[in-house]
């Protein structure tokens, strides 16, 4: 251990020790096969939840979707599913997919089949007394970018036919359209933009699931190489030449820089994939059936935030398993401290992927407050534009005062619990070690 310098005296700062733990923990991780090892998976793993948009196209191949037709006019009802049946189902829907239409007069019965997912969407048709066309689309959750794409296209046939048919004289007029997303039971429903609903999800997703698994492995690292360095007496020449603080706050430093190097090695690849999206979209789906860039939702604050829910994420989590790990003698007792850590961060991201689904119930806006929850759960929240600045502000501060305390309790733990040798960790030692270390 010639890396650390011999111990300071009582007045002497912390940095210089914490800064040579520090690197020796960052330099010893980037250059393991581990490191090297992970980086590609999550590459990899990153790489194609970026492509899950064009997985999800080319599964759609083949289903029917089911669309309800809304009019108290029978002869534009009449007159809209024919020509969107024309126009959308050409191929035929028994082989290739394509678009059920059913005729309906009544919204009610629509939104309640929309609720019950006997339908995918519902379209309401009106007829101003000037002869101009309107267009709702009530769109389900089940409904995408490509079922407005197609019914857009669709609704446009059946103004110019209904005009060629009316031989008006007052001049074609492009039909008014809106499009609507069903939120919840009872047809409330609210503005949608095909271009970036799906683009949200995507970019919520890849980095959920890379903040999630990441903060889990890297918190195991902290642990582990407590575990080891105690398990062949490194500790106890540690500790000589540093404090416990320096120590835990060291070490949590140093792998945090190598998790952010890492970071910067599976986003890469991750976002050159976003950006071509559009372009493997059209070569494995043919021409013309490009999607929406999932980079539309990328926006300069969700990037901080992530940063943000990443580090502060991360320095809570390596505490605890810090000392956690510091209980532990030997390596394959390690797993008893892994689980219910596991498990409360398994927890936080089962909440997260709700509320990228549009789950926001009151449980996880609650949970978005939680500091061992948060991280995962307000930034997934944060992708799918959910959340005002005052709930934020006040996660961020829960998130940063539970650091403090657990820091406090942590080093506490770490101090008694890296020269005790021989004995399994239960909550006795816990405690013992948070009010007497």
């Amino acid at each position: 251990m010639s890396g650390l310098p011999s111990a300071p005296g009582r007045h002497e700062p912390a940095f210089p020790n914490t800064t040579h733990v520090a690197r020796r923990e960052y330099l010893e991780l980037v250059r393991s096969r581990l490191f090297h090892v992970s980086t590609v998976t999550l590459a990899v793993l990153a790489i194609l939840v970026a492509l899950l948009p064009i997985v999800a196209r080319l599964a759609e191949r083949g289903t029917v979707t089911q669309v309800a037709i809304v009019s108290s006019d029978a002869d534009l009802s009449e007159r809209t599913i024919g020509t969107l049946d024309l126009l959308l189902n050409q191929n035929g829907t028994s082989r290739s997919g394509g678009y059920k239409l059913t005729a309906l007069t009544n919204e009610t019965d629509a939104i309640a089949g929309i609720d019950a997912r006997r339908y995918d969407a519902y379209l309401v048709a009106a007829r101003s007394p000037d002869g101009h066309l309107s267009f709702q689309f009530h769109l389900g959750e089940t409904a995408g970018d490509a079922v407005v794409q197609q019914l857009s296209i669709g609704v446009f046939g059946v103004a110019v036919l209904d005009f060629s048919d009316r031989n008006s004289a007052s001049g074609f007029r492009l039909p008014q359209l809106d499009v609507l997303r069903q939120s919840g039971e009872g047809g409330g429903a609210a503005p949608y933009s095909a271009s970036n609903s799906a683009s949200r999800l995507v970019v919520g997703l890849v980095f959920g699931i890379l903040i999630f698994i990441t903060i889990v492995i890297y918190g195991m690292w902290v642990a582990a190489g407590v575990v080891a360095e105690k398990s062949s007496r490194v500790m106890e020449l540690l500790v000589s030449a540093a404090s416990p603080r320096q120590l835990v706050i060291g070490k949590a430093l140093g792998i945090g820089l190598a998790g952010g190097t890492q970071y910067l090695l599976v986003l890469a690849p991750a976002i050159a994939t976003l950006l071509l999206e559009d372009r493997i979209a059209s070569a494995v789906l043919g021409a013309g059936a490009g999607i929406a860039l999932s980079l539309e939702a990328l926006s300069p604050t969700l990037l901080i935030a992530f940063f943000v829910f990443y580090t502060l994420g991360f320095a809570l989590y390596a505490l605890v398993y810090a000392a956690a790990g510091s209980l532990v003698s030997r390596p394959e007792d390690l797993q008893i401290i892994a689980l219910p850590l596991s498990l409360i961060a398994i927890v936080g991201y089962l909440q997260a992927i709700l509320a990228l689904t549009g789950g926001i119930t009151g449980f996880i806006r609650f949970a978005s407050y939680v500091p061992f929850w948060s991280p995962f759960v307000m930034l997934t929240r944060l992708s799918v534009g959910r959340v005002e600045p005052i709930e934020l502000l006040i996660s961020i501060a829960l998130l940063l005062a539970t650091i403090v305390v657990t820091g406090i309790v942590a080093i506490r733990i770490y101090s008694a619990g890296v020269l005790l040798y021989g004995q399994r960790p239960g909550l006795r030692a816990y405690v013992a070690a948070a009010r007497h270390g």
